[in-house]
């Protein structure tokens, strides 16, 4: 553990248990949020090459145009 971590759980512990267990909860809801988004980039990598392809072929095929960042603001 981190020294930093270690110092983040010291404070943590000098909550109430009501707000410990409001910590804890979102601690826990954002390292399932990090695995799963994890795993979803990991296996989108084969999806993210065709549509990669797919745009780099209507570019080459004159189907795009410029975007203007002055008109969209």
């Amino acid at each position: 553990m981190t020294t930093r971590l270690a110092q983040a759980w010291i404070e943590a512990s000098k909550l109430s248990p009501k707000e410990q267990d409001a910590l804890a909860d979102w601690v826990l809801a954002e390292l399932c949020s990090e695995k799963k988004w994890d795993r979803l980039f990991a296996n989108s990598q084969k999806k993210l090459s065709k549509l990669a392809s797919e745009a780099i072929d209507e570019y080459h095929s004159g189907q795009t145009q410029q975007l203007n960042l002055e008109e969209t603001q």
